[in-house]
């Protein structure tokens, strides 16, 4: 409550109206929904529940119920698997617009992987039974859906593909090219560590460093203030193929 003069003043919280269109804004943007009209989106938006997650959190861990699909508002997450040993494997980081757990929309099953906010995050959550309900009303949903696991899928053959083909410096390259703005000279989208990238590749951070150092001693990346900048692209992508 403000006071001007005498007369006590109230400002009444957002409608709920406007917290939906708010929502369904941001759907819009979100690739499995990017198709729908204004009201389908407003159908999915008056589904979803907001969680806030602080730096470090772990959002859902393997073998947890599988029974909603998140979609990162804000922030960022990273999708991991933890060996016995400790050792962390990096699957995937995700932003704004990104998503996970599709497949227990589909199959219901527990988390294949552990999902960790690595910056304070907010998240939409659709439940496994709601979101379902609407898809329904929805169908054009259900086949985005069919269209993100097939790419990936995609993603993740070529991704063993190139734990098989490539050496280190290889899957390095690969790695800057597939986080890397488009064309020339590029720079990363996200700021990667030599420890993620290793953790993303299955290397020591060590033999990382020693590819990163290469690269820039040919002079295909340049690295500023933690910045990396590739400045030969063409001779960066002939690095990222396997050689036969």
């Amino acid at each position: 409550m403000v006071t001007f003069g005498t007369t006590p003043v109230r400002f009444a919280p957002p409608s709920m109206s406007v917290s939906l269109d708010r929502i369904a804004d941001f759907l819009s943007t979100v690739p499995l929904f990017r198709e729908l009209d204004r009201a389908a989106l407003r159908g999915f938006a008056e589904i979803t529940r907001e969680q806030k997650y602080a730096k470090g959190a772990m959002i859902v861990s393997e073998g947890d119920p599988g029974d909603a699909l998140y979609l990162v508002r804000s922030g960022e997450v990273k999708v991991m698997l933890v060996g016995e040993d400790g050792r962390e494997v990096i699957l995937g980081q995700l932003g704004v617009s990104d998503h996970f757990g599709e497949l227990a929309l589909i199959d219901g099953r527990p988390r294949s992987a552990h999902v960790m906010a690595t910056t304070a995050s907010s998240l939409l959550v659709l439940r496994r039974a709601d979101f379902r309900r609407q898809v329904e009303q929805q169908p054009q949903v259900g086949w985005s859906l069919l269209m993100e696991l097939s790419r990936r899928l995609r993603q993740a053959d070529g991704t063993i593909g190139s734990l098989v083909l490539l050496d280190v410096p290889g899957r390095v390259a690969k790695v800057l090219l597939e986080n890397a703005t488009p064309g020339a000279p590029a720079t990363l989208i996200k700021p990667l560590t030599h420890q993620t990238i290793a953790q993303m590749i299955g290397a020591s951070r060590e033999t990382v460093s020693r590819a990163m150092a290469e690269f820039q001693e040919r002079g295909l990346i340049s690295v500023q203030r933690r910045q990396v900048t590739i400045t030969d692209r063409p001779a960066l992508e002939t690095r990222s193929r396997p050689r036969l």
